[in-house]
């Protein structure tokens, strides 16, 4: 076994630290571990060479994957002496909540498995059975509420919205989404839906003036994601609440010139932390929903309470 002074010069690192911190919790994929640290796989595979030689972690295969753990017999006073250091390590605290993510990520995709073999047995037609009708049963479980439906679009969801909201607020930045959006209201007597002209990060909404914000797959269109959460946060009355319906983080590229999307979806670890600087609390996120064909794009839902 490596010298504990060895060690202990490559855990003065606080990313080598970091890892060794989160090892010590739960076995982890480079990938997995790349997801937590927001560190590129070269940096990471290198940290993990040199922990590994300095005999402080081990790995084992399992399917493709190749997972990284503490190695039995660390010394229990290198642990003892990382663990009082962790105060100096800021970051640390947030890596927990980023590795329960990443462990709630696992069983969606055990989840998905089941879910998928549990479909084969409902795909026969069923009288009477609809989305639709499941939505609007739905809806009617919600209290009237303000709700601004941000990065509107033709406005489908808006409509929908409206039939059981007080009042729903669309916003986009394109004039003829708004103006089509608005003619398909009218035409359909929809007198509680108003559309607005305005951009995600500058939102034409007063303060504290929604109970509600909604990204219905619009978050992946903003320039600045961030901002575009602190103006949801800033438009909500205390205790109102945002909803993110995006894609997870993917590798689809073609989806920039196809959709216009300036971002590949986000990880839970990425929504977690948008929302939690923006001054969200109560978070949640799960996916739910897989799409069966290549490239197989996730669902996401987020929710967090101001």
């Amino acid at each position: 076994m490596a010298s504990i002074l060895k060690s202990l010069r490559l855990l003065t690192d606080s990313s080598r630290a970091r890892i060794v911190l989160l090892l010590e919790r739960e076995e982890l994929s480079v990938a997995e571990l790349q997801e937590i640290l927001g560190m590129g796989q070269s940096t990471i595979s290198t940290y993990m060479a040199q922990l590994k030689q300095a005999a402080i972690v081990e790995d084992r295969r399992t399917g493709k994957n190749i997972l990284y753990s503490l190695k039995d017999g660390v010394h229990t006073e290198l642990m003892a002496v990382l663990k009082q250091a962790v105060t100096e390590v800021p970051e640390a605290a947030q890596d927990i909540e980023a590795l329960k993510l990443v462990l709630a990520r696992r069983q969606d995709k055990m989840r998905t498995h089941f879910d998928e073999l549990a479909g084969k047995f409902g795909r026969q037609y069923v009288p009477g059975r609809s989305w639709q009708g499941l939505a609007e049963t739905l809806l009617l479980l919600m209290p009237p509420l303000v709700i601004a439906d941000l990065g509107a679009g033709e406005g489908t969801v808006s409509e929908l919205l409206a039939r059981r909201a007080k009042r729903v607020i669309a916003v986009d930045n394109s004039e003829k989404m708004v103006e089509f959006g608005t003619t398909l209201a009218n035409e359909h007597g929809v007198t509680n839906l108003e559309y607005r002209l305005g951009d995600l990060e500058s939102l034409p909404i007063a303060a504290g003036e929604a109970d509600v914000a909604f990204f219905s797959q619009s978050l992946h269109h903003a320039q600045h994601p961030k901002a575009a959460l602190a103006e949801a946060y800033r438009i909500l009355k205390p205790g109102g609440r945002v909803l993110i319906l995006d894609l997870m983080k993917h590798h689809f590229e073609e989806a920039r010139a196809m959709y216009a999307h300036l971002w590949l979806g986000f990880s839970k670890v990425e929504l977690q932390r948008l929302l939690q600087d923006a001054g969200f609390h109560n978070i949640s996120i799960a996916v739910v929903h897989r799409e069966p064909d290549a490239p197989h794009f996730e669902t996401v839902l987020a929710a967090g309470d101001r």
